[in-house]
């Protein structure tokens, strides 16, 4: 039952449909001849009938499905790598809503969000018609009211994008939602975290880990009896009832002795490969842990730049972590004793990496001063602007970095404005979060002012 809140253009919002973005058919031209033309033994295979294949059949000399998977691989990683330069922004209305944490395209129109403001929310970047989403309470009443401040830092969907998980009202809490309706299906507040959950990672369709403030990870099972309906779903009131739940597993973080306190666990990256989690800790830690029915610890890894490692993504392709850090982003492969990729340096003004994402052998990277940048691992280097070709030549790399500016968002122009930041006109938006819709070659990018004490938001779609 979502509360709808009307957008700058009054229409109706599409139901919410499971997947991370549909594209179009892409059917296989029938090769069958019209009429005996050939023998039946000749029959041709099913083939895609496009110019830009029958062109590279001839120049590589294509011999089956093989030269045309390699080549659409390359066609891929070469779109992945010039589709940055291309993308132009249009910026999405969020009214009042403060600083958006987390972000996941739900299908091709409709991204879900998290706010500061413990807003749980869908946006369609059609019409910009929002809709929020009511948030699960915990069984004991008041264990909310004194988490105010926190807000939704994390959103996931699972492999087969039928659940997601994200906070609940209690910031402590692990909430699960059904896909595509969006109906609560349990609440983890029973013997969890203590403190606010950071990181949110699936390992399966029924398994997440949970990442917490407290310096503990959380393992949850979803309990079959939940889908198979032995939970009543609705009460007497008409209103949606869900299970509480209680973790399988909870390990600590490690106390490190150069800064035991400070063990918050602030993002979580699951390898599938190698059925192994990846944790960043504000200490300045990597651990590793294996991820079966429990979790047990692998290593734990000194991070070589400790300030503000906020965000971790992990490439398959690469077997590869990437940690997000005040300055810099680290390259960490932890089968190998010495690193050989060398860290990349954000250089925008030690705003900080805020937010990750890899794409093949490309890596997006959202800063804290309202910029995306985009690292290409196998060169070690940024993606260059190019420069404007003339009428006799094709337009090469101009030297300079790529760099997106994300537009000026909403700012509250309120009494800590006035006071504390002398009431500064414009104000970079940090980028929290962000999220590609490869199928349509979007890209969803959101966040707000990076000091605590302003209170705004930007949402973008670049396409």
């Amino acid at each position: 039952m979502a509360q709808q809140q009307t957008g700058s253009r009054k229409r109706k919002a599409p139901a919410v449909e499971a997947g991370a973005g549909s594209s179009s058919s892409q059917g296989l031209a029938a090769a069958d001849g019209e009429g005996p033309l050939l023998p039946k033994k000749q029959k041709r295979p099913a083939t895609r009938r496009r110019l830009v294949h029958y062109l590279k059949g001839r120049e590589v000399g294509a011999r089956g499905p093989a030269g045309l998977q390699g080549f659409e691989g390359e066609l891929r990683g070469y779109a992945v790598q010039r589709l940055p330069e291309l993308l132009t922004e249009r910026q999405l209305d969020l009214g009042t809503l403060n600083k958006v944490f987390a972000s996941q395209w739900l299908n091709a129109r409709q991204v879900v969000c998290g706010t500061k403001c413990n807003t749980l929310f869908v946006v369609d970047v059609q019409s910009g018609h929002i809709t929020r989403i009511p948030l699960m309470r915990d069984k004991e009443a008041g264990l909310a009211q004194a988490q105010q401040g926190c807000g939704i830092h994390a959103i996931e969907l699972n492999p087969s994008k039928t659940l997601l998980a994200t906070g609940g009202e209690n910031p402590n809490s692990l909430a699960i939602y059904q896909l595509p309706t969006l109906d609560p299906l349990c609440l983890g507040d029973r013997h969890g975290h203590k403190d606010w959950i950071f990181a949110i990672a699936w390992l399966s369709d029924t398994v997440a880990v949970s990442g917490s403030r407290d310096g503990t990870v959380a393992l949850w099972r979803m309990d079959p009896d939940i889908f198979n309906g032995s939970i009543a779903w609705h009460s007497d009131v008409g209103l949606p009832v869900y299970a509480h739940i209680r973790p399988k597993d909870v390990e600590a973080i490690p106390r490190a002795s150069t800064n035991p306190s400070n063990r918050k666990v602030r993002a979580l990256a699951f390898s599938g490969k190698n059925q192994e989690l990846g944790a960043v800790s504000l200490d300045g830690y990597f651990h590793l842990w294996k991820a079966r029915s429990t979790l047990s610890r692998l290593l734990s890894i000194r991070l070589p730049y400790c300030r503000e490692n906020v965000c971790l993504t992990y490439c398959d392709e690469l077997s590869l972590y990437a940690v997000g850090s005040q300055s810099h982003v680290s390259f960490l492969d932890p089968r190998q004793r010495q690193q050989n990729i060398r860290p990349l340096c954000s250089r925008e003004g030690g705003t900080g990496v805020r937010s990750l994402s890899f794409y093949q052998h490309i890596i997006t990277v959202g800063t804290g001063h309202g910029s995306l940048l985009f690292y290409d691992i196998r060169a070690q280097k940024f993606l260059e602007e190019r420069a404007s070709a003339s009428l006799d030549s094709t337009p090469g790399p101009a030297g300079r970095k790529l760099k997106l500016a994300c537009g000026r968002g909403w700012l509250n122009q309120d009494d800590v404005w006035v006071n504390y930041f002398g009431g500064m006109e414009e104000f970079p938006n940090a980028l929290y979060t962000h999220c590609y819709n490869w199928p349509e070659m979007k890209l969803f990018v959101a966040g707000g002012p990076l000091p605590s004490g302003l209170h705004g938001n930007y949402a973008g779609l670049w396409s």
